[in-house]
């Protein structure tokens, strides 16, 4: 079951959620999560404190909207167009990711506030009860 989480950057807010992986699921227990993030081409890039090697999803195949944990840098990468290692429109890793989730809204919306530097990713508020 995916855990659904929140990507905050400057006033953006973006539904993702993350996958059922044991790296997934070690993110999900360290959220919520404040960095300073970094960009490569269009990707986000920040360390988390999770420590996992590379599994058996190891990959350098994602796509704009996936979530990556990229274990030499201990960051979560966040793909949302081409990278300096592409060749088309679709990202490529520096080196291999465990793929970790997805973006549910429109990723490329990261491109606007791409200067802003801090991003928080949060499991999103309990929803009130109606009655």
């Amino acid at each position: 079951m995916p855990t659904p989480i929140v990507i905050e950057v400057g006033n953006l807010k973006l539904k993702a959620e993350l996958s059922d992986t044991a790296t997934a699921k070690m993110i999900a227990k360290s959220l919520p999560i404040e960095a300073r993030f970094q960009t490569w081409g269009d990707e986000y890039y920040f360390e988390i404190p999770v420590k996992m090697p590379l599994d058996s999803t190891a990959t350098l195949n994602v796509n704009v909207g996936d979530l990556g944990y990229w274990p030499p840098g201990k960051a979560l990468a966040i793909f949302y167009g081409p990278t300096p290692a592409s060749s088309g429109d679709r990202p490529v890793p520096a080196s291999e990711v465990n793929p970790v989730g997805r973006i549910l809204d429109d990723p490329t919306l990261l491109r606007v506030v791409a200067g802003v530097g801090r991003i928080r990713v949060r499991k999103p508020a309990p929803k009130a009860p109606t009655g």
